[in-house]
């Protein structure tokens, strides 16, 4: 790259946007691609491929410095799904990314589903971040929809050409899953996560255990040993999309996110900085035209710039596993996981601790405080032949900050007091279960965020006497 001279903004802005996209791609390219195909042609820029010796001939302002044709910064990078959001580059930042299931292409069947979905939040206040990786097999609601997969939103977003497509329904399925606005989303149509792991030279990786992996093409399996070893882009990949473990995809998702540091490590270590600037036309070239994303290239200049000053002990890691799910069957059989709201939006916060306005953050904050916020609507049903006494109630919890919108009578008797909670109120639940003293087995989850109340109480003759209604 001897003869292409770069300015200082030119250089931070390759460095920044490669580092961004970089990220979304080793995240993205989980997908099951039985073949992977690479190409250096320039998407989106005038002119023929170049190389670094070609540099000379590339166009330049007034002042020397070279100019990328066609690139606006106030553009989406790729003009698809919803209208890129105002950020201000001091506020928190979301961002879903998505991979593409590929077997869905191969077999004909349409747009695909996302065999991959990971919630990323940036705060530049606190210097923190965040990574909560979501299963595909989750069972929600879908906006518009009846309750499916969450990874059939994006599939049902383009098959029905709704308005920003797949990836503002997925957004919108996730956003209500979770209780948080999404900004932007990203997602990868193109796999170049093979060439850029082997032009980094291979990701450093810690192999908790042995494992096979299974490598795309025509090579054979292989087997990991445990211990820190350093993997090229291939077994770098079957790494990722390796299932064959006791937890299966919630094993994925742990060595997903695994990677992704892997490769921020690599690409931000301090001798990588000297190639990656000299690279980076071509690399950023081939990357820029593999992701699709509403975030614009000023926007994606912030964020990478903002990513490279968050150390990594900063960055919270969380996965949607066994233990915020219960196992079921859809109703054609299939094998679905169900979600407990609650144990997910306590997950979402120790995620998102220093968010102040993605919900209850338990950080800093009195239980009162964190019931205040989630506002719920609760349903107060008398359960007992004690007259009035769902209302006496009413009366009692509203004394302590909570909000009673309806009070009626059950359809039969109950002799233990009841509690469902239908949109995930934790602290709420939480709140209500040790004031009332109700049994741990009285307590249901039952997700219906179009449901007009969000906690439904039916009292119970141990609610008479167990002597805390004054």
């Amino acid at each position: 790259m001897k003869d292409l001279i770069f300015s200082s903004r030119l250089a931070r802005f390759l460095l920044a946007a490669f580092v961004v996209s970089l990220v979304v791609t080793a995240f993205l390219a989980y997908t099951s691609v039985r073949d992977l195909v690479l190409t250096w042609q320039i998407t989106g820029l005038e002119g023929s491929p170049f190389s670094p010796a070609e540099g000379e001939g590339q166009p330049r302002g007034a002042d020397g410095e070279v100019t990328l044709p066609g690139l606006d910064p106030d553009a989406p990078l790729q003009p698809a799904g919803p209208a890129p959001a105002p950020w201000d580059g001091a506020s928190r930042v979301t961002v879903l990314l998505m991979g593409l299931d590929y077997r869905d292409w191969e077999a004909g069947n349409g747009p695909p589903r996302t065999d991959t979905m990971m919630l990323l939040t940036i705060d530049p206040l606190s210097n923190t971040a965040g990574m909560l990786s979501i299963p595909r097999d989750l069972w929600v609601p879908i906006p518009g929809f009846e309750n499916g997969k969450i990874n059939t939103a994006y599939q049902l977003g383009e098959a029905y050409n709704l308005p920003g497509g797949g990836a503002a329904l997925a957004m919108q399925t996730v956003e209500q899953l979770l209780g948080v606005p999404i900004d932007f989303y990203a997602q990868v149509d193109f796999n170049a996560f093979v060439r850029i792991i082997d032009e980094i030279g291979g990701v450093k990786l810690n192999i908790p255990e042995e494992i096979t992996v299974d490598p795309l093409g025509d090579k054979p399996p292989k087997t990991l040993k445990p211990g820190v070893t350093v993997l090229p882009g291939d077994l770098a990949l079957a790494y990722a999309r390796a299932r064959n473990t006791e937890g299966g995809d919630f094993d994925r998702a742990q060595r997903q996110q695994q990677v992704i540091l892997a490769i921020r490590d690599r690409v931000l270590s301090f001798d990588l900085i000297p190639v990656l600037i000299a690279k980076a036309p071509v690399l950023y070239a081939e990357i820029a035209g593999g992701v699709r994303t509403n975030m614009t290239l000023d926007q994606v200049i912030r964020l990478g710039l903002l990513a490279q000053q968050i150390p990594e002990e900063n960055i919270k890691r969380g996965v949607i596993n066994g233990e915020y799910v219960t196992f079921g069957l859809s109703p054609d059989g299939l094998d679905i996981l169900k979600p407990i709201p609650d144990k997910i939006r306590l997950l979402r916060d120790e995620v998102f601790s220093t968010a102040s306005t993605l919900g209850p953050a338990a950080v800093d904050k009195s239980p009162q405080e964190l019931v205040a916020e989630e506002a719920a609507r609760i349903s107060l049903l008398n359960g007992t032949l004690t007259a009035g006494l769902a209302a006496e109630t009413k009366e009692f919890l509203e004394s302590r900050g909570l909000t009673v919108t309806v009070v009626d009578n059950a359809d039969q008797q109950y002799r233990d007091t009841t509690i469902i909670d239908y949109t995930g109120n934790p602290y709420t639940l939480r709140f209500l279960v040790d004031l009332m003293e109700i049994k741990p087995a009285r307590v249901f989850h039952s997700y219906n965020p179009d449901s007009s109340i969000d906690i439904e109480i039916t009292l119970g003759d141990d609610w008479v006497n167990n002597g805390v209604l004054p």
